[in-house]
């Protein structure tokens, strides 16, 4: 684990997005390098209550206050020129009076590391020529996970070029399009697992039970995404275009054809001679007239499929449905409630009106 020796907070600077903001500039000294964050107030505030919540007890400096601006920057800068330098000094003592504290429960937890950006988790896969080796902070997880979603659309691109050289005949380039996407999606996959193992690191070090799980979905769903491409890597796309090319890599002999449609004599089969109880006459068509008995048996298993991938969605639809189908009646049945309640108000309300009525004519 990373060892912190010293922290300084060395000037600040004003940012102009989303809004003017005023960032300060952390430096931080380890044993063997050192870097820098940038960190506005506000986040000071986050990690001040973060701390007070996962120790139990505040830290042993304040920040500094908080004044309440209500001027533009650059007026407020100019009517109070060492409002800033003095915040300043006060972030600075107030991270290292947690950095020199005798509890090490403030400079430990997962909050105070991860606001220094210092590496969290346990040692990955591959170490550089330091022995180091690579690292999570909460940060940086995320940025490897855009960067995964990133090459996955890359993956995509490649077998959508793949199937375009196909239906263009070129058969190398299909092929060499295709390999590239199984050579990224190997890459892709090896990433995912380190990815997954930083996660159980970062909730090991501290992370909150509803941040792991929101991560752990969304590596969940990279997964989902590597094995769906994974399938269409590995299996040609199945067009009318695509089976006439394999019918003409694999064509069927003059004999078996004659001998399917029965125009051969010759042929060592015949055909039963009766009706068959369940059993359709054969029709032939332009997509499997091409195609020999693999080829048939390829283009039944991808039809299977399709109907498979329909009957799925068709599924979620019902089930979609279903669900709407409930709120629905759900919805109607208090709205009956409040029909019913209105109406007996309605009649409460008549009933005294008629009461009142009654009395008015005795009056008069």
């Amino acid at each position: 684990m990373t060892t912190i020796q010293a922290i300084y907070i060395r000037g600040y600077e004003d940012r102009h997005e989303p809004k003017v903001h005023t960032v300060f500039r952390i430096e931080i000294q380890a044993s063997v390098r050192k870097w820098q964050m940038w960190r506005r107030y506000s986040e000071f505030a986050d990690l001040h209550t973060e701390l007070v919540k996962s120790t139990g007890s505040p830290p042993p400096a304040q920040l500094p206050p908080k004044n309440a601006v209500t001027m533009s920057m650059n007026r407020w800068r100019a009517a109070n020129p060492d409002l800033m330098e003095q915040r300043r000094a006060g972030l600075e003592l107030y991270l290292r009076a947690i950095l020199g504290a005798k509890e090490e429960m403030w400079r430990e937890s997962f909050a105070f590391r991860d606001f220094l950006g210092v590496p969290v988790g346990k040692p990955q896969a591959g170490t550089d020529g330091l022995g180091s080796t690579a690292q999570f902070t909460s940060s940086s997880w995320l940025d490897e996970h855009n960067d995964l979603q990133t090459r996955i659309r890359d993956i995509r691109a490649d077998i959508n070029k793949r199937d375009a050289l196909s239906d263009r005949g070129d058969v190398s380039g299909s092929h060499q399009a295709n390999v590239q996407a199984k050579k990224k999606l190997a890459g892709v996959l090896t990433s995912l697992g380190v990815l997954e193992e930083g996660l159980q690191s970062l909730g090991l070090s501290g992370m909150s039970e509803g941040e792991l799980q929101r991560r752990t979905d969304m590596a969940a769903r990279l997964r989902d995404d590597c094995e769906k491409l994974g399938k269409m890597v590995t299996v040609a796309r199945l067009t009318s275009r695509g089976l006439g090319a394999a019918a003409e890599r694999n064509p069927a002999s003059e004999t078996d054809r004659a001998a399917l449609l029965g125009n051969n004599t010759t042929a060592t089969f015949t055909r039963p001679s009766g009706r068959v109880f369940g059993a359709p006459k054969p029709v032939e068509t332009e997509q499997t007239r091409p195609l020999d008995e693999g080829g048939l048996l390829q283009l039944q298993q991808t039809q299977m499929e399709q109907q498979d991938q329909h009957l799925s969605q068709l599924s979620s639809v019902l089930q979609r449905q279903k669900h709407l189908g409930v709120a629905i009646n759900q919805e109607i049945r208090e709205q009956n409630e409040m029909l019913d309640d209105l109406t007996n108000e309605v009649d409460r309300v008549g009933g005294k009106l008629t009461s009142a009525k009654k009395q008015m004519n005795r009056l008069g």
